[in-house]
């Protein structure tokens, strides 16, 4: 199993939302989101999951994590409701976290054999969105294991004012086709 974290802060602060809203618009972002998680197991918060375009995101599984377990997800085929976490430790085949940033600080920290193999961090440079009201929701917890427990593998690479690169979790041996995926998708 290869876990990935993916994720799209602000530069200086680690912002990820404002409220419930991602407090810039970046299409290429989202489509470099949807193209790194195209038909893999995703795990998300339930704010973020109600997020997503009807609830689904198309030709991917998604695992919900939420303390509800009577909360009713959108695909009974394809959604799933989890509401603990280390299940997903006997898991087959691949996740990667989609967020917020709750699951991201649970995956990072709550349990070694949870920590994520592959982190893509991307990192958007411009202004938030200073109309949006609502709590400021910031993975800097997330983002300070990520700086002592990871390598940066690639460069930074920049696509409409966001810089994104890859980070390998160090003393692991990620799977190669994996990486490669993520690698290919992000500097092109």
């Amino acid at each position: 199993m290869t876990i990935v974290a993916i994720w799209c802060r602000h530069k200086d602060d680690n912002i990820i939302g404002i409220g419930a809203n991602i407090p810039w618009h970046i299409s290429s972002d989202f489509k470099r989101f949807k193209e790194v998680t195209k038909e893999q197991n995703i795990v998300a918060g339930q704010t973020t999951y109600e997020s997503f375009p009807n609830r689904t995101l198309p030709n991917r599984n998604i695992f919900v994590l939420t303390f509800d377990e009577n909360y009713e997800v959108s695909n009974n085929e394809k959604h799933f409701v989890v509401t603990d976490i280390k299940k997903l430790k006997s898991f087959d085949g691949d996740l990667y976290i989609a967020g917020g940033a709750s699951v991201y600080k649970c995956f990072m920290t709550l349990d070694e054999d949870l920590m994520p193999d592959i982190i893509v961090d991307s990192v958007f440079q411009g202004e938030l969105n200073s109309e949006l009201e609502g709590d400021i929701i910031d993975i800097s917890a997330s983002v300070s294991v990520m700086e002592k427990e990871y390598t940066k593998v690639t460069p930074d690479y920049e696509l409409d004012n966001v810089l994104t690169s890859a980070w390998l979790k160090k003393g692991v041996a990620a799977e190669q086709e994996v990486l490669a995926k993520i690698m290919n998708i992000i500097k092109n």
